[in-house]
């Protein structure tokens, strides 16, 4: 199959790239825009007690106006407030909302904090319904520019916090994020080409051809999000650019790697490029089938922004891979050896006496590089013992300096820390009776009990007096472990046994939805990771028609997954000293590590295959597999890693964590589970490794077994 694609794309070259052009050009014009949300709440399914609290508000309370941003006051002396600082705090108040911005219903000045150091004024906006609507944010970007003003001739400074304000921020900062990440990632990709290949041509190859299917894969996620119903995390279009240029580079690596090799072994051009697709089109589908696999288990998660995340990261891969199969060889058979100019390399034979000289270690003492490898990733898994998750998704990835971070902190001067984004809590009849005013203020007084509970404001009464809403403000942040465990732990279950005969409790907002999504993410865990580790078994296994062989590869790449969340675990919470990593990331980071880890397994063990083939031992087959495997998967290798830390470029935490735990992992995968472990096991193993298939068995040149190619640039998997 993959010969006649060869040929099929060499002979018709020009009317395969027109293809391309015209279809990215139409799926660039006829798709929407990409869009994401930071708004946890949207992604949390509809029978979690979050989201029937916030039913119960939208029709109770529909016009009940949310707290969408808060202007923080302090003298700019850092003293005491004083009765005329108050005076300027209110008519400042007064002014901003005589000034009827869009989406700001009420400017409320607040009173003066008990140590009379803060002061405050909600800003109240409506309830948010279309997390794609930055309208609240607009409003926040012209309060801060009409507060300037307002503040000369004061003693008075003053910044805005709240979620409207955070999201403003976040929104600003993943801007740049998108321009350094991509920016960066084109710089490393091409540098590190440039080394490898010493070709300016093959240097600029993948940010040409990648950046022709890049926005055509992000219109064709916005089309399924748009048609499926879906919501993209604010991070996705990062994570689309490191997997787009980094898979991508890949493939384009095996490809020419290959292509190179049928060049001297004295083929013509177009020849070279017709084999290179034959030898290779295996070997990367079966490493994309595993990649998009692995994400397409994320359809099974209970999180929108997971299921969104995993459709679109393999229609990412899926893409990669055609455009690895059909425009790469077209455009490359198209230039020739010219390809490779100013470079003369690809005319000889590559030493590679490292690799040698590592496959021959390997050869002769296979235990004890297997017993190394596995000692190291596991001492490093042991850091995955300290690991906590982290929820607030838009304030703990902001940078410090940030007008919301920095208000946030001066409000916690004088304020409980819950202040921002206080907890809802409703008690609504089950009997269509009322709520009396004495049952009302009695269960007032029990949640004010609660430990962990800084204030709770008096009932609000719903029109027809079924439904009582109260405010309550947490003692600590809304998205640290203490609020998360008042919440979990003291507040609902306190509000469920104390509401009265005929009544429920219902215990929402953004702190609720934190610990609804911890909930929701545990279960995933139990459903995500072995459903993946399933389905990307049985490819293996029936890639090599062996029913031992995917059991101990993916061993190696739990081993590498253990390694790379404990190590993050370590960087980011113990010397880093962050709250934690985000919610999501062993998610991610096992699809990542075990899909690409899986990769390279497949490279390696399919050549190790290989050498048996030609009659050579386990050990000796280990050996030799290294040797010639090497060069790819740790050029491969170095390209992924390094477009993955391009994320920490971003100065956003939740990036920063994303960016070292996948480019740390694929450095763990490339150069430690697939190079020493995969082989070294392999070779301990021996024969019973290909039980039932046996498909190492030596086999005669008339049966079509591959030859080893001269480089070991890669391997055919026959």
């Amino acid at each position: 199959m993959f010969s006649g694609l060869g040929r099929f794309v060499v002979r018709r070259a020009w009317w395969i790239i027109l293809a391309w052009v015209v279809a990215a050009g139409a799926v660039i014009s006829l798709a929407p825009k990409l869009t994401s949300s930071s708004d946890e709440a949207s992604f949390l399914p509809d029978h979690y007690e979050s989201i029937r609290a916030a039913d119960v508000q939208e029709k109770e309370f529909p016009k009940q106006q949310n707290i969408g941003a808060i202007i923080v006051f302090q003298r700019s002396d850092g003293g005491k407030l004083t009765v005329a600082d108050s005076a300027n705090v209110v008519r400042i108040s007064k002014d901003l909302q005589a000034r009827k911005i869009d989406e700001v219903r009420a400017v409320v000045p607040g009173e003066v904090s008990p140590n009379k150091l803060v002061q405050t004024s909600v800003v109240a906006m409506p309830k948010i319904t279309n997390p794609e609507d930055t309208a609240q944010q607009d409003a926040v970007k012209q309060l801060r520019t009409d507060l300037k003003p307002e503040l000369k001739g004061t003693d008075l400074t003053a910044g805005i916090t709240g979620s409207a304000a955070q999201a403003l921020d976040e929104s600003d900062a993943s801007k740049k994020a998108g321009i350094l990440v991509g920016v960066g990632t084109i710089v490393i990709i091409i540098v590190l080409l440039l080394v490898i290949f010493r070709s300016p041509i093959i240097a600029l190859l993948p940010v040409v051809l990648i950046g022709l299917i890049s926005p055509m894969a992000t219109g064709l996620i916005a089309a399924a999000n748009k048609a499926f119903d879906m919501k993209a995390d604010s991070s996705i279009q990062e994570l689309l650019t490191v997997v787009l240029f980094g898979v991508g580079t890949d493939y384009i690596l095996f490809l020419l790697f290959r292509y190179r090799e049928a060049l001297r072994a004295g083929e013509d051009p177009k020849g070279a490029m017709t084999h290179a697709v034959e030898r290779v089109g295996e070997a990367i589908t079966s490493a994309a089938g595993a990649v998009i696999v692995a994400f397409a288990a994320l359809t099974l998660s209970s999180l929108g922004m997971l299921r969104s995340m995993g459709p679109a990261l393999a229609i990412a891969v899926f893409v990669t891979l055609l455009a690895g199969l059909t425009l790469v060889p077209a455009v490359v058979s198209l230039l020739g050896t010219k390809v490779f100019w100013p470079s003369k390399s690809w005319q000889r034979e590559p030493q590679g006496t490292g690799f040698a000289k590592l496959g021959g270690a390997i050869a002769r003492k296979p235990a004890v590089w297997a017993v190394v490898s596995a000692l190291f990733m596991g001492a490093l898994a042991l850091g995955a013992l300290g690991y906590k998750a982290n929820f607030d998704l838009a304030g703990s990835s902001l940078p410090k300096d940030k007008e919301s971070m920095v208000a946030l902190d001066n409000l916690q001067k004088g304020f409980p820390a819950g202040s921002t984004d206080p907890t809802s809590v409703y008690l609504t009849s089950t009997t269509d009776k009322r709520v009396t005013e004495a049952e009302a203020k009695a269960f007032r007084g029990q949640l004010a009990d609660v430990p962990g509970v800084g204030e709770v404001a008096p009932a609000r009464l719903s029109p027809d007096r079924t439904t009582a809403s109260y405010s309550v403000v947490l003692a600590d942040p809304p998205a640290s472990d203490k609020a998360l465990a008042t919440v979990k732990d003291r507040l609902r279950p306190a509000a469920h046994e104390d509401a009265p005969p005929g009544t429920q409790a219902l215990v929402g907002g953004t702190t609720a939805v934190y610990v609804d999504i911890n909930k929701a993410v545990d279960r995933d865990y139990s459903v995500v990771f072995p459903a993946a580790a399933l389905a990307i078994m049985v490819i293996l296994g029936l890639l090599l028609r062996s029913l031992v062989a995917p059991w101990f590869l993916m061993l190696s790449v739990a081993l590498g997954f253990g390694a790379t969340l404990g190590a993050t675990s370590l960087l980011f919470q113990q010397i880093g000293s962050q709250p934690g990593l985000m919610f999501m990331l062993p998610v991610i980071m096992y699809l990542f590590v075990v899909a690409l880890g899986t990769d390279y397994n497949i490279l390696m063990v399919s050549r190790l295959r290989e050498e048996a083939r030609e009659g050579r031992d386990p050990h000796d087959a280990a050996g030799t597999a290294v040797r010639h495997s090497g060069p790819t998967i740790g050029s491969a290798g170095v390209i992924l890693a390094g477009t993955f830390a391009t994320l920490m470029l971003a100065g956003n935490s939740t990036l920063s964590q994303m960016g070292f735990s996948l480019s740390f992992g694929i450095a763990i995968a490339a150069f430690v589970m697939a190079m020493i472990f995969t082989p070294a096991l392999t070779a301990l193993i021996g024969h019973a490794a290909w039980w039932p298939g046996h498909g190492d068995e030596k086999r005669n040149r008339g049966d079509g077994a591959a030859t080893p190619p001269p480089d070991g640039s890669d391997e055919r998997v026959p």
